[in-house]
């Protein structure tokens, strides 16, 4: 399923991918036509509404039916509803939306590379890291670390990067030079009287073992989510950042700090990178930077990996990459009038203000039997269920069914439940779709 070097446990890492798998029953299920929204909730073409617990797919941060991003599409359709970026072109939207996206970083950052979805983003990034690499003179340096469990997309490169099992097998992936170090889930990974901050340590040791193994002077960049999301909502344990960090220093590592998830807010903080004291390279960004609206993604990357690219881009006489789309204007000025609602209505501290109560109800959810684990940070969690004699996944599938039936849309992952709703989510409406799900749960208990 990966590259691994023998002599680091390879059986073991192996072993975790193996083990979590999104295991789908071979049910007819859908489809669910969704027809409108407004808020956090969904309509369906049978008229019945549901609470959007996973704000589309962890999108849709201003919820359904905000006029002023319509507005904002309609008025730069008018204007200009289109003009690429190549060939020392832009145009207004584009240049606002880097500028505003650089002064919010939370690290420096020096440039912003616009694509279109968060698999764009990572994969584009992995081009420039290995243009980076030849650029300096080091043509040996392309290998590429990330996580078993870890979730960067589903193009061939960032599909590789992606850690987990189905979105490998049967497409011959994942490509050569991408390797999968261990997942960060101390509950299912730890060993016996093993803290998390012992743990952490474990980790970090596997990550460096990895690079030994492998050769330092082979290895170009680590790829994470600050938390993992598509791999069940996996929150990193104590120290976790702490210890693996100083090892990407050390070996002269590219950080990427995948943020497709949680940027903009869904952690508490404007990103994830700010929550857990990251110091990344690039940050890849989409999701709720439109709200998904429109497609938008975006790069944002340090002086240390623009200045080698721009050097080499010189020499050749070109910079032989780009999308049609790449920065689109309408798609720009809907991101920028979502970052200015964002923080009109002082968003990230209205999650703050309403992820204890999210948290609670989440946390009381591991009173059930059925239920092994809650983990969540801000507005993100998950609850991951198990029975003794059930298959892997299929209790989150009917799970997930009865969650529907009661009016709200969940995702199983495996048998872990997302919750990622809109972050205009109120208490009261977070208690709505908790008494959802726990009544979801007690039915399905009730079935079994």
């Amino acid at each position: 399923m990966t590259n691994l070097p023998n002599s680091i446990e390879a059986r073991d890492i192996a072993s975790q991918l193996h083990s979590y798998t999104d295991a789908r029953r071979h049910e007819e299920v859908g489809p669910l036509v969704i027809e409108k929204g407004d808020g956090i909730y969904v309509e369906d073409n049978n008229g019945k509404k549901y609470i959007e617990g996973m704000a589309g797919l962890w999108s849709v941060a201003l919820g359904f039916g905000e006029k002023r991003l319509v507005d904002a599409a309609a008025r730069q359709m008018e204007k200009l509803p289109y003009t690429h970026t190549f060939a020392h072109r832009t145009h207004t939207p584009s240049v606002e939306l880097a500028e505003k996206l650089l002064s919010m970083a939370p690290v420096p950052m020096s440039k912003v590379y616009f694509t279109n979805s968060g698999s764009e983003a990572n994969d584009t990034a992995i081009k420039l890291i290995w243009y980076r690499s030849n650029a300096l003179g080091q043509p040996e340096r392309k290998k590429i670390i990330s996580r078993v469990r870890g979730y960067h997309g589903v193009t061939i490169a960032s599909a590789s990067l992606t850690g987990l099992p189905n979105n490998h097998r049967s497409f011959d992936l994942p490509i050569a030079n991408i390797h999968h170090t261990s997942s960060p889930h101390y509950r299912t990974m730890k060993q016996d009287g093993e803290t998390e901050e012992d743990f952490s340590k474990r980790c970090a040791k596997d990550l460096e073992d990895m690079i030994l193994a492998e050769g330092p002077e082979t290895i170009a960049a680590f790829f994470a989510e600050p938390v993992m999301g598509a791999g069940g909502v996996v929150v990193p344990p104590k120290g976790y950042w702490e210890a693996v960090q100083p090892v990407l220093k050390k070996y002269g590592i590219l950080f990427v700090a995948d943020e497709v998830i949680c940027g903009f807010g869904r952690t508490g903080n404007m990103f994830g990178t700010e929550t857990f004291n990251l110091q990344p390279d690039i940050m890849t960004l989409s999701k709720q930077l439109s709200s998904s609206y429109l497609p938008m993604s975006a790069l944002l990357i340090n002086e240390s990996v623009y200045g080698p690219v721009a050097d080499e881009s010189h020499k050749i006489g070109t910079w032989g990459h780009g999308y049609t789309a790449s920065g689109h204007p309408v798609a720009a000025a809907v991101a920028l009038e979502n970052l200015k609602i964002i923080e009109e209505r002082d968003l990230v501290s209205h999650v703050k203000a309403i992820s204890p109560t999210f948290l609670k109800r989440l946390h009381e959810l591991s009173s059930h039997p059925l239920v092994v684990e809650t983990r969540g940070i801000g507005l993100i969690g998950a609850v991951e269920l198990s029975k003794e004699g059930i298959d892997v996944g299929a209790l989150g599938a009917k799970a997930a069914g009865t969650f529907l039936e009661g009016g709200l849309i969940s995702r199983n992952m495996g048998d872990a439940m997302a919750f990622c709703p809109p972050l205009i989510i109120t208490e009261s409406q977070i208690n709505d779709m908790f008494d959802i799900a726990q009544s979801g749960i007690e039915t399905l208990a009730k079935s079994l």
